[in-house]
């Protein structure tokens, strides 16, 4: 069985606030979507940052897709990896997600996939969240709360994504 990790809420102000730092400066020299928020655009690629709901510092780092259908639906993928969870075994996530887009910048997502340890064992998982994205200059911001569901225990993941539209 996976054991989940309790993370230290002081380490999440951290967290987001260098991805603060690091999204302004990106928006600031970098206006790389067309439409102020992205509506004409299909492809929405990201670059996530965030923790565990974790006792250790985990942070986790990860890449996402979505492709939008219209305005409301997009399916996507998402690949996070918190190499020193699970004792430093490291342990990595590939989920395959829909997305419903209500109103605003809003996003509700559910997904199935799958969680490797230490880059050997590998459990079911399922991911439900919701996350609202805003613009700073041409780059999205968009922090999240994801929950995962590995072998009947959730855990949950905080953080922040940049993500550019083309």
């Amino acid at each position: 069985m996976i054991q989940m990790y309790r993370f230290r809420k002081a380490n999440l102000s951290k967290v987001l606030s260098i991805i603060a730092v690091v999204g302004l400066s990106i928006s600031i020299s970098n206006n790389l979507l067309a439409s102020e928020a992205g509506h004409d655009k299909h492809h929405f690629v990201g670059i996530f940052v965030g923790v565990f709901d974790a006792d250790e510092n985990d942070t986790v780092v990860g890449l996402e897709y979505e492709y939008k259908f219209n305005s409301q639906w997009g399916v996507g993928a998402v690949y996070e990896d918190a190499s020193d969870a699970h004792h430093g075994d490291g342990v990595s996530s590939k989920i395959a997600a829909v997305y419903f887009h209500p109103s605003g910048g809003w996003r509700l997502g559910a997904g199935f996939g799958s969680e490797t340890v230490g880059g050997h064992e590998s459990e079911s998982l399922y991911r439900y969240g919701v996350s609202y994205e805003f613009h700073i200059g041409g780059v999205g911001v968009e922090p999240s709360l994801n929950f995962d569901t590995v072998d009947g225990e959730t855990v949950e993941v905080y953080g922040v994504a940049l993500v550019w539209a083309f």
